[in-house]
């Protein structure tokens, strides 16, 4: 066995080895893969082996569709079989809210290039005769959809990884994971020693275990999961063998199926998960199945032989119960870990045979050229910090695992693992009324109803009992004034004699002199959005930057692999500063009722920021605001907020104040043209398609300069436009298809109801030639084309008057 390598996988799933086949195929041979036992051992080899493109995230699906044209390709190279059956498949809906979901499905196809199409429930039962077509009211087809041979995939991308150059060891457990002063790392075996300058962890069920090598705790649970395979039905045994069933997906019986040989196999995702072996995966489990329990899935199955009755009728030949990995959202967890150096992970990736060729693809571009060739955020594994512990996974993966399919409406919020993390107002805000949701796992209120008693809210996909609750929050913040807690936006402090250039060469906007603010762009080598930031100077080498409290674990990625080995120092500093947004044209007289300070206009600028005291507390005092009002943003200590909150809301109750949720600020920055990271701004986009080329400072060097530059004397293909949208009682959330004649020209990235001016509104990104103001257009939303007009200017306040004045 060689004693180096350039990576290291560990792990010989199907995850392991596209990965290891992507990284050959892209030109790093130097790479092996080190499995403990045979490649497939764990989950990939009792995998049901469906494959489908619909998922929540529309990169994810692209992904999946890659995934799925990869078969071919892998199949001719490594002469190995992937046993695949090319049916198609069809989604099915029992009620009209899964025929919404599917028409949400059908329109971000439109734009992604699928070729997704309804069919009648009538047709969905002449292509699958066994189906009753009296249970459904709408059907959703998909020619990529089918099953393939989970061993068969796993070893032709093992053996065309071998093809390009590629090395795999089997019976080869890993042991020890030990980093040296270098960053590289050496990988202990039983056989030998590999020093890698990359590991990447795709353990799989051992997942964690590999973690625990390198001292990383992985928030991901391997759950129980059974399917059952029919002894031969007759109606499959009478039909000609080349004419085989599409699958399928019935989302309310959440039961998925496809024939299997004369026969057909039918899964499900229980309602009540079963995690396996919470303590730790066992070192000698391998080809084993675990114990089937039907009573567990009774109900499931009743379910689905009232809706496939032949399957009632046949017998069980096979019932296979076996373990695989979920991760808290459902979604896989891939990139570097944050805080570590050269240590990768591709985990928690449950649907690996639809998924696992877009991960190795992703996985290969990061390592090779620094950056995938799409946003991977809904996979990162940034999305997650400290706060997501073992038992928080596992809390989280059970969940997720029993809404497998299961929708989760646009404002819907999940119960499970809640109150993870909470600033020192919660107990004081839900007395209020406070409907709230988790970001990062941080408690943040949504909106107010009048009281605990009242704070609820029916999932729709159309405008909830919330929308005139937030109206009144946004009228506050309009007409007198709002407070808004901001524990939930990022703060990252930079400092050290070297900060002001190190920010300089990170940032694609200006860095602000001591005491002021400014927005700035980061940009990836490659010219696209990696961060939408305010930078504050507290002093000529002190700097804290602002951003999405999301993305912090990212950024905080992004500054680490940037630092210089001296000069500066970087932490994320986002839980040192919790605080208070007011907003409103009585909110500097509020200010000066608790502030010493001269707050006039003249005396605190728009985008001036300070060290001071407000309430009687020390804080940062910011004159920003993204209501688009006259605005102030006062961080302190979590130890000092419940006094600030305090003093705020007894100065402020003669002034009209009023709290507001994050529903009610997402409303205000809709009529300001205002973008939002993960949403309008993100990895996908550049900074002349968004808008934010304005922020750029051409005049210095900054990282991914080349590219930007290079797109703005050629121009972007496509331009981030706002839209008035001619709606009713609904409003987009995303990923909406935007059509223009019949055609789709391209999607939406986010949008809701601008309650002070009245309009229904959405972001989205469409042809340059198509962003003009006055442009019509229409908006697919659940299916119906509603009427929109592109407007370039914001449609409050448009010159920022009220906000600078």
């Amino acid at each position: 066995m060689q004693t180096h390598a350039k990576v290291v996988i560990i792990g010989g799933g199907v995850v392991g080895c596209s990965i290891l086949f992507h990284l050959a195929k892209f030109g790093w041979r130097d790479v092996v893969l080190l499995e403990r036992n045979e490649l497939t051992s764990g989950s990939s080899w009792h995998a049901a082996g469906q494959i489908h493109t619909i998922s929540s995230d529309p990169n994810i699906s692209r992904l999946q569709g890659y995934t799925i044209n990869l078969y071919k390709e892998i199949e001719e190279l490594s002469g190995h079989s992937c046993g695949m059956h090319s049916t198609g498949g069809f989604y099915l809906a029992s009620n009209q809210d899964w025929y919404d979901y599917l028409k949400r499905e059908r329109s971000k196809a439109r734009y992604m290039g699928l070729d997704q199409e309804f069919i009648s429930v009538e047709e969905a039962a002449r292509r699958h005769p066994l189906i009753d077509p009296s249970r459904y009211v709408a059907a959703l087809w998909d020619p990529l959809d089918g099953d393939i041979d989970p061993s068969g995939v796993t070893y032709a991308y093992a053996k065309a990884a071998r093809h390009h150059g590629a090395t795999y060891h089997t019976h080869t457990p890993v042991i020890e994971t030990n980093q040296k002063p270098d960053g590289s790392w050496d990988v202990v075996t039983p056989n030998g020693t590999i020093n890698a300058e990359y590991i990447v962890n795709a353990g799989g069920l051992w997942a964690r275990e590999v973690g625990h090598l390198s001292g990383v705790d992985l928030p991901v649970q391997p759950m129980e999961h059974h399917y059952l395979i029919t002894e031969a039905i007759p109606e499959i045994v009478e039909r000609d063998p080349e004419d085989r069933l599409p699958a399928g997906i019935d989302y309310e019986g959440n039961i998925y199926f496809r024939q299997e040989r004369q026969g057909m196999l039918l899964g499900t995702y229980e309602p009540r998960s079963t995690p396996w072996k919470v303590e730790g995966t066992p070192q000698d489990f391998g080809h084993e199945l675990l114990a089937p329990d039907l009573d567990r899935i009774a109900d499931r199955l009743e379910l689905g032989f009232e809706r496939i009755p032949a399957l009632g009728r046949a017998g069980i030949k096979d019932m296979i119960n076996g373990p695989f990995t979920f991760g808290p959202d459902g979604n896989p967890m891939i990139g570097p870990v944050p805080g570590m150096k050269n240590y990768w992970v591709a985990v928690g990736v449950m649907a690996g045979f639809c998924q696992g060729g877009g991960v190795g693809l992703c996985m290969a571009e990061w390592m090779i050229d620094g950056e995938p060739s799409i946003d991977v955020w809904a996979m990162d594994v940034a999305r997650f910090g400290e706060f997501a512990t073992p038992e928080y996974g596992t809390i989280k993966s059970s969940e997720n695992y029993e809404r497998r399919f299961v929708m989760t409406f646009p404002n819907e919020t999940l119960p499970k693992g809640r109150q993870q993390k909470t600033t020192a107002l919660y107990d004081r805000l839900t007395a209020k009324g406070a409907v709230m949701d988790a970001s990062f796992g941080l408690e943040h209120v949504l909106w107010f109803a009048n009281g605990p008693e009242d704070a609820h809210e029916e999932p729709t996909f159309k405008r909830s009992r919330a929308h005139d609750y937030v109206a009144a929050e946004v009228n506050a913040v309009r007409e007198a004034v709002g407070m808004i807690e901001i524990a939930n936006f990022a703060k990252h402090a930079v400092s050290g004699p070297g900060a002001r250039a190190f920010l300089d060469r990170l940032c694609a906007g200006r860095v602000p002199k001591p005491g002021r603010l400014s927005l700035t762009p980061l940009l990836t080598e490659a010219g696209r959005l990696y961060g939408d930031l305010t930078v504050a100077c507290l002093g000529e080498e002190s700097f804290i930057l602002f951003g999405s409290g999301a993305a912090q674990e990212m950024h905080r990625r992004w500054f680490e692999k940037h630092l210089p080995a001296e000069g500066v120092s970087y932490r994320n500093a986002s839980d040192e500063w919790h605080g208070m947004a007011i907003s409103g044209p009585k909110s500097r007289q509020l200010l000066q009722r608790l502030c010493r300070d001269d707050v006039s206009g003249e005396a605190l600028k728009f985008r001036d920021i300070r060290r001071t005291y407000v309430a009687g507390v020390p804080v940062l005092l910011a004159r920003v605001s993204f209501s688009g009002e006259l605005g102030y943003e006062i961080y302190c200590a979590p130890q000092y907020l419940i006094k600030l909150y305090q003093r705020l809301e007894e100065e402020g109750a003669d002034l009209g104040l009023k709290p507001y949720g994050n529903r009610a600020l997402m409303s205000l920055r809709l009529e300001k043209n205002w973008g939002a990271w993960t949403l309008d701004f993100r990895p996908d986009f550049t900074p002349a398609q968004s808008g934010l080329d304005a922020f750029i400072n051409w005049d210095k060097e900054f990282i991914g300069k080349e590219a930007a530059l290079a797109e703005r004397q050629s121009g972007p293909d496509k331009k981030l436009v706002v839209m008035t949208v001619e709606t009713d009682d609904i409003d987009v959330s995303n990923d909406e298809a935007i059509m223009k004649d019949g055609a789709c020209v391209g999607y939406v990235s986010s949008g809701g109801f601008a309650h002070h001016v009245g309009k229904s509104m959405a972001f989205g990104y469409v042809p340059p030639e198509l962003s003009v103001d006055g442009t019509e257009l229409e908006v697919e939303i659940l299916g119906n084309l509603y009427p929109a007009k592109v407007t370039a200017k914001p449609l409050y306040d448009p010159d920022g008057a009220k906000m600078r004045g």
